[in-house]
């Protein structure tokens, strides 16, 4: 009796792989995906992955933008303590925040939306590093979208540290 030939690369899927072993799942599923093997695919939990994906970038986007602007109220609201580490970590997320933005360009026109979620951690973050009181800061985002983004613009009064 002939039987056909069967490559041991190729992974059959397993119902239950998604829940158990989600690297495993992966791997399978990109196997498949390449082995142009349609009909195996686990299309259910392939399509919320995939949706995931978008959403993750999304969030990516808000947390950097809530680090970024948490930083910025710091320096403007307590100057006399500003540091290397809050220059470092403002400098770092707008590199990120552009490298984000230059790899997903389709999340630019989710910007301002991303920027008001955005604002709200980065004054929880403001609150909680400098036991300022939520008073103190803006109901609003005090900067613009292009203000946060800028490599030159540090809110308050300039610092020794700016132009290092």
């Amino acid at each position: 009796m002939y039987a056909p030939e069967t490559n041991s690369e190729i992974l059959m899927p397993s119902p239950n792989l998604y829940e158990t072993d989600f690297y495993s799942w992966t791997q399978e599923q990109a196997s498949l995906l390449r082995n142009q093997q349609w009909s195996q695919l686990d299309l259910e939990n392939l399509i919320e992955e995939i949706e995931s994906l978008g959403k993750q970038q999304r969030q990516e986007l808000r947390n950097r933008l809530s680090l970024l602007i948490g930083h910025l109220l710091k320096w403007e609201y307590q100057s006399d303590r500003r540091s290397r580490s809050w220059l470092a970590t403002i400098r770092i997320q707008r590199l990120d925040v552009s490298e984000l933005l230059e790899v997903n360009p389709s999340l630019k026109p989710y910007l301002e939306e991303a920027l008001e979620k955005a604002y709200i951690k980065g004054v929880e973050l403001a609150v909680k590093e400098t036991e300022l009181s939520r008073r103190t800061f803006p109901v609003e985002c005090p900067y613009s979208l292009s203000e946060i983004l800028e490599d030159s613009f540090y809110p308050g009064e300039a610092s020794e540290w700016e132009n290092e």
